[in-house]
């Protein structure tokens, strides 16, 4: 009951005061301290020239990254440190009118270095020496002209050191502001021109500076790979998690719907950067079940047939759902955009439940995805008479031809993938012929049934 009461009592009468805000710190200097803190750096006022070259000439022998700055310029460096100590030693004269001048000033040094590369430990060891330097002068003059009042200063101290550490603050404050800057400007202009690379809208003149920005050969070996998840990360912010073969570089890129990713294929002329392998395999798979036989054909342009890409294929692990397509190689940055097509090409011809497809494996299939409209009307072409059977006939059939030729035109290892004996298989091959007027054995026939199945599963229809 009294914890009631109590609580009932703060409701009536609010909240309990907040704690007073601490007021800024106060000498505890009388008139006699001030007065020689003023006497003192009046003096140090007029001598700021050899002050900073004493400043100066500490720095080259301290402070490494300094000298290096100093070599380069020197006469910037004076003047730098000539200003900030005018305004540190003004500010204990008259701390109203120096006060903005020297914040700006050490804002601008934060900011100046920073731009500049110089650490940041750097650049506030070199506050902390001329606070030291300041603090030795006025302590010396004093001690020469006066050294009785030596005792005074004690009570300034404090003040001088948190005139120091507040400076500090607003130099490590610009800086790291800076810092975020150029390193945001930076990643905005590697993505713009990964975009660029990606949309093939790079100059060849860009191309050397394209090179030393992103790190990567200009006359390198690249593949693209295309990338699309089932559902995207609010705002699409997050990428897909799929991950590549360890040690494989890649240059993300995100896209409205698709992700990119530019990868280095070579680390020297004909040398791949990823071992090679028999086949690529499904996604979230180590091994494949029934690998097919690698597809290298000729063509003109890009390079293709390398085996590094298949196994770049067979190490990759993305989420169930996901579909990948990975471009044939091309050759320089300049051919990236072609790549990026090509990968997407790749991606068309991938289920439409997930799965990995390298084009170079699967040219039939990226060239009835290429031309949709063409693929179509020679899918209704070869299949169409099959739309007239009832649903669950024709799904059989298709099925049944299918299985055949993923088996090599073996109507027994057809028959043991749709666990049935072989002369079924036959005899629905044969009702096939019968309706579509095709025959399975004459050649032309054969590829444009395998062009129509292939359009039928990835365009839909």
């Amino acid at each position: 009951m009294p914890q009631v009461v109590r609580s009932r009592v703060r409701a009536v009468h609010g909240p309990p005061p907040a704690a007073p805000a601490p007021r800024r710190f106060r000498s505890l200097a009388d008139r006699d301290a001030v007065a020689v803190l003023h006497r003192a750096a009046r003096v140090l006022v007029e001598a700021l020239p050899q002050l900073t070259d004493r400043l100066v000439e500490a720095l080259r022998e301290r402070e490494p990254a300094y000298r290096t700055a100093i070599d380069a310029d020197a006469a910037e460096i004076w003047q730098e440190v000539h200003n900030s100590l005018r305004h540190s030693v003004g500010s204990l004269i008259q701390p109203r009118e120096f006060r903005e001048a020297a914040h700006r000033t050490s804002r601008r040094i934060g900011e100046t270095r920073a731009e500049q590369g110089l650490p940041l430990d750097a650049v506030l060891h070199a506050f902390r020496m001329g606070g030291a330097m300041v603090w030795q002068g006025l302590v010396d003059e004093t001690a020469r002209c006066h050294p009785e009042d030596v005792r005074l200063l004690v009570h300034v101290a404090a003040d001088v050191w948190n005139f120091v550490d507040e400076h500090c603050g607003i130099v490590a404050d610009a800086y790291r502001r800076t810092e975020h800057r150029l390193a945001w400007r930076r990643e905005n202009r590697q993505r713009l021109m990964v975009a660029a690379l990606l949309d093939g809208t790079v100059q060849i003149a860009e191309l050397p500076d394209a090179a030393a920005m992103l790190g990567m050969p200009e006359n390198g070996r690249y593949a693209v790979l295309a990338i699309t998840a089932p559902r995207r990360a609010p705002h699409g912010t997050v990428r897909p998690a799929v991950t590549l073969p360890a040690g494989t570089d890649a240059l993300w890129h995100p896209g409205a719907d698709t992700e990119f990713a530019v990868l280095p294929l070579t680390s020297g002329p004909g040398r791949p950067s990823v071992p090679p392998s028999e086949a690529a395999v499904p996604l979230g798979r180590s091994v494949p079940t029934e690998p097919a036989e690698p597809v290298t054909p000729t063509v003109a342009g890009p390079v293709s047939g390398d085996t590094g890409l298949a196994a770049l294929a067979a190490g990759l692990t993305a989420p169930p759902g996901a579909r990948i397509g990975i471009s044939s190689v091309v050759e320089g940055l300049a051919a990236v955009g072609d790549a990026r097509r090509l990968a997407e090409t790749a991606l068309r011809a991938c289920p439409a439940d997930g799965g990995v497809v390298l084009l170079d494996e699967q040219l039939p299939a990226a060239l009835v995805v290429s031309s949709p409209g063409l693929g179509a009307a020679l899918a209704d072409r070869v299949l169409g008479p099959l739309d007239r059977l009832d649903p669950a006939d024709r799904d059989v059939l298709i099925g049944t031809l299918t299985a055949w030729l993923d088996s090599d035109g073996s109507a027994q290892r057809a028959g043991a993938r749709l666990y049935c004996h072989r002369n079924t298989v036959l005899n629905r091959l044969r009702r096939f012929e019968q309706l579509t007027g095709r025959c399975l054995t004459r050649p032309s026939d054969a590829v444009e049934i395998a062009l129509a199945l292939a359009a039928r599963r990835l365009l839909g229809g």
